[in-house]
């Protein structure tokens, strides 16, 4: 590989973004990206996967560079380095890379890899946390597999195509892709690409999500008869995947605090076709107050740490603190407590998470059976996929209340 000095200066800049300015990873390589039209894709796929690489291994690279935060060109060029050499890239003689120690580097990376926080890239505190909730073992093979690079998988948009008519549209459009077995509307990326680009995109057959997270729209088993309410719908890709399957009947309401995700839902239920999805801005408690007992079934993705996703988006880990988690799962607990009166007699809910602790999954769920509210229900069925399996973490549990209470 031979480095490009413009496209090296591009790097740099994302990771001032990423690193010094807090951006999230993946708007501050869209708006990179977009600061120079003459790149071709090759040099936009070079920028990406670098920045994502650098992002993930940040403590490693960072420790092996000598260098703390927060960061000045001369830091980033001595992480960009250390990379580089890591990788067997041929260093060129610039003056930013005169003097690079290219032995001391692969010393150091060697004896660093003996100790897991550094050989995982990885916070103490983030260490200790799943280490004390999944056991030293499970642990370690997750964190491995959360450093490798997610897999590209779409969900087909039954409601226009065919996961085997999607197929064959998007070889056409020069995309190779394979199915998945256990997963009935997903096809697998063959190579990675500007999907977004495509016309069969733009014209609603698909949607850019991941194998685990596919599974719980199914595990909420709806029928196009029901009522349904997505809780924390967000921007509305499983809102989008249970009106496929609800076959544009029967009513979704797709609830979030968050006006602007909810606008983004709109346009993909407009390019989906997906007509039976009505929006809905929680303002406050007032907001579900006449919902009680109106739902056959109710979906709570609830927000997370997302340690589950940290392949796709490895930027969290050093954004999250113990401080954050802790409230989460207090969020957690209250969309249970709250949200749960919204079903019927009957009805199902299920709680779903992109964790992968116990103590944001079956043991939020355990506490939520001993409350008063949640005394009304049973535990019906509950789901672990691990990132090990080679999607994305997941945890959903299905309640199912009590016809009688």
């Amino acid at each position: 590989m031979t480095l490009h000095k413009n496209l090296v200066f591009g790097v740099i800049n994302i990771l001032n973004n990423i690193f010094n300015d807090n951006f999230f990873a993946d708007k501050a390589i869209e708006k990179g990206l977009k600061s120079n039209k003459k790149w071709g894709s090759k040099d936009r796929g070079f920028i990406a996967e670098t920045c994502y690489e650098i992002v993930r291994w940040k403590r490693l690279y960072t420790e092996i560079a000598n260098v703390k935060h927060p960061f000045d060109s001369k830091k980033f060029w001595k992480i960009f380095a250390v990379w580089a050499v890591l990788r067997g890239i041929a260093l060129p003689e610039w003056k930013e890379l005169e003097n690079t120690p290219k032995r001391k580097i692969k010393g150091k990376f060697d004896e660093l890899s003996k100790i897991r926080r550094f050989r995982e890239s990885i916070p103490d505190w983030l260490d200790a946390l799943g280490s004390n909730e999944l056991g030293e073992s499970i642990w370690e093979k997750e964190l491995s597999e959360l450093n490798k690079i997610a897999p590209l998988v779409i969900r087909s948009n039954t409601l226009k195509v065919t996961v085997h008519e999607l197929q064959s549209i998007l070889k056409d459009e020069g995309v190779e892709s394979k199915k998945i077995n256990g997963y009935p509307n997903a096809l697998l990326i063959k190579k990675r690409c500007n999907l977004f680009q495509k016309e069969s995109f733009k014209r609603g057959f698909f949607e850019l999500q991941d194998a685990s997270s596919q599974l719980v729209s199914h595990f909420l088993e709806v029928n196009p008869e029901m009522r349904v309410c997505d809780v924390c719908a967000g921007a509305g890709g499983k809102t989008l995947h249970i009106s496929a399957l609800m076959k544009n009947k029967g009513k979704i309401v797709a609830m979030d605090i968050n006006k602007f995700k909810l606008n983004e839902l709109r346009k993909r239920s407009n390019r989906n076709g997906a007509f039976n999805i009505q929006t809905k801005l929680i303002l406050g408690p007032k907001s579900i107050k006449k919902m009680k007992g109106k739902f056959d079934r109710l979906l709570i993705d609830a927000p997370c740490s997302g340690l589950g996703v940290l392949k796709r988006n490895p930027d969290s880990k050093w954004k999250l603190n113990l401080e954050f988690i802790s409230s989460i799962r207090k969020t957690q607990s209250e969309l249970l407590k709250n949200y749960s009166t919204l079903l019927k007699k009957g009805g199902k809910l299920v709680y779903a998470t992109c964790s992968i602790l116990p103590s944001e999954n079956e043991i939020q769920i355990k506490h939520f059976l001993d409350s008063k509210e949640g005394k009304k229900f049973n535990l019906e069925d509950e789901k672990k996929i691990n990132p090990s399996n080679g999607f994305d973490g997941f945890y959903m549990a299905r309640l199912a209340s009590k016809p009688t209470c």
